[in-house]
């Protein structure tokens, strides 16, 4: 469904207003005005993790303000762009609108696709054709251990290179676990560390299938924990009890309270 008119203008209005206090802020204020893409990268890879942490909490005002500050970003980006005479915000918005052209041929061709499966196999025969030597290069080297892991393995299993279903993912899962359990007997500390990244590659896979992020499974269950060890130290102190003097039975008898209380 198209947009109205009367609303596409209101947002092409307030992006045009950011540009502008972008230009004010480069010309006028000392910080802005000493900023780099270098000095600029990890604040922008600090407030990508906060949008993730306000997803996570489902708190759609909090995502409302973390977009606008990687919105920030963008155009700070490119307003040094056009200072070095690279690019702008028109080339950087042109430039991933041709490639969405290109790359969604069911919708601006006469290409025919059935499910979402099909359109993303499309998307990396497209991108090979780009000159890619593999379809792994679109993997940044830099991205967190897990959210890489995944993304190696959709993009495999976009090639055709894919498990059946979610039983033999489980076998696999199940099989690196013996290994790592044999590998423990051996004391063989490289082995040991090889045979756990496998394991954690397995049930990466499987959180796949059952359609889950593994990213954001493990951030919500250090959030819980981190929630119930916190209500854990309140009641303890409330008790007028030392959490360091407890004996671990007494501890978990705290845990199980804090399960109860904090689901």
């Amino acid at each position: 469904m198209k947009t109205p008119d009367s609303v596409r203008q209101k947002q092409l209005d307030a992006l045009r207003r950011l540009l502008d206090i972008m230009d004010d802020l480069r010309s006028q204020c000392p910080w802005d005005k000493e900023q780099t893409m270098q000095s600029l990268r990890h604040l922008t890879i600090e407030e990508t993790y906060e949008l993730g942490e306000a997803i996570l909490n489902d708190d759609l005002e909090e995502v409302k303000k973390e977009l606008g500050d990687l919105l920030l970003h963008i155009v700070f980006y490119a307003k040094i762009g056009s200072e070095k005479e690279a690019f702008d915000i028109a080339d950087v918005a042109h430039t991933i609108s041709d490639k969405l052209v290109e790359r969604h041929p069911h919708i601006y061709g006469d290409v025919k696709v059935q499910n979402a499966g099909e359109v993303k196999r499309n998307w990396e025969k497209l991108k090979m054709k780009e000159g890619r030597q593999s379809v792994l290069e679109g993997v940044p080297k830099s991205l967190p251990a897990l959210v890489k892991s995944t993304r190696i393995q959709e993009k495999a299993a976009g090639t055709g290179f894919e498990w059946e279903n979610k039983e033999q993912v489980w076998e696999k899962v199940e099989e690196e676990l013996s290994e790592l359990r044999q590998a423990e007997k051996t004391g063989d500390k490289k082995k040991i560390a090889s045979e756990f990244g496998d394991v954690l590659f397995a049930l990466t896979n499987y959180a796949r299938f059952l359609k889950v992020s593994p990213e954001n499974a493990l951030e919500s269950a250090n959030i819980k924990f981190i929630n119930r060890f916190r209500l854990m130290e309140k009641l303890i102190g409330q008790d007028g009890k030392d959490l360091h003097a407890l004996p671990l039975y007494e501890m978990e008898e705290y845990w199980i309270k804090t399960k109860k209380l904090f689901p």
